[in-house]
């Protein structure tokens, strides 16, 4: 696995640089064979720090984690953790679904069922009079999917919204994150436009 630790305005030792590949490696490795790249930044936010991990595994799967706390050993762990936590969960859904598939069946399905990724642009950072920046564009593909398939993309991926084309019906549809931490549906129908 290619692995790059960062640290935004602190500096990241040789030991906290070891204890996330060793860590990182453990976790992943259980749920994909093939990973190709992992970052993990570190970054101090007022008196706290905050890990962020970022893998990309084998069939573009994204998984992103989250954590705060007031060590980075601490922070990694809980963003690990949290990591570990929905990968579990989501190969189980997935192993409940196809009881009859094998193993390897279902590990195949759980990397091929998260295609989260789109090529980056170049970055931009305009400002004209009173609108907001845009900090970044990307372009990602629409995917068909079921609300279920797309309610475990953006979990896995930690994405606060998510745009994909209803396989039930060919409509595009939206799912995000309320404040709450429940999932919002949003299906515009095409009656309302008239």
């Amino acid at each position: 696995m290619k692995l790059s630790v960062k640290g935004k305005q602190i500096d990241v030792g040789d030991a906290l640089r070891s204890h996330v590949q060793t860590h990182l490696d453990d976790i992943v490795g259980r749920y994909f064979g093939e990973t190709l790249e992992a970052t993990v930044t570190f970054s101090k936010d007022a008196h706290l720090f905050r890990s962020d991990i970022l893998v990309s595994g084998a069939r573009d799967v994204l998984l992103q984690s989250t954590a705060f706390a007031d060590q980075p050993y601490v922070a990694f762990d809980g963003a690990l953790s949290r990591l570990a936590g929905r990968l579990r969960r989501h190969k189980t859904k997935i192993k409940q679904k196809h009881r009859d598939a094998s193993l390897e069946e279902a590990d195949a399905l759980l990397a091929s069922a998260f295609v989260l990724t789109g090529d980056t642009q170049d970055e931009t950072e305009e400002e004209v009079g009173d609108n907001p920046t845009v900090v970044a564009e990307m372009t990602t593909p629409i995917e068909t999917l079921t609300v279920g398939e797309a309610v475990m993309r953006l979990d896995l991926g930690d994405l606060p919204a998510l745009l994909f084309r209803n396989r039930a019906h060919g409509g595009l549809n939206m799912i995000y994150r309320r404040a709450d931490g429940n999932i919002g549906w949003v299906d515009p129908s095409e009656k309302a436009k008239g």
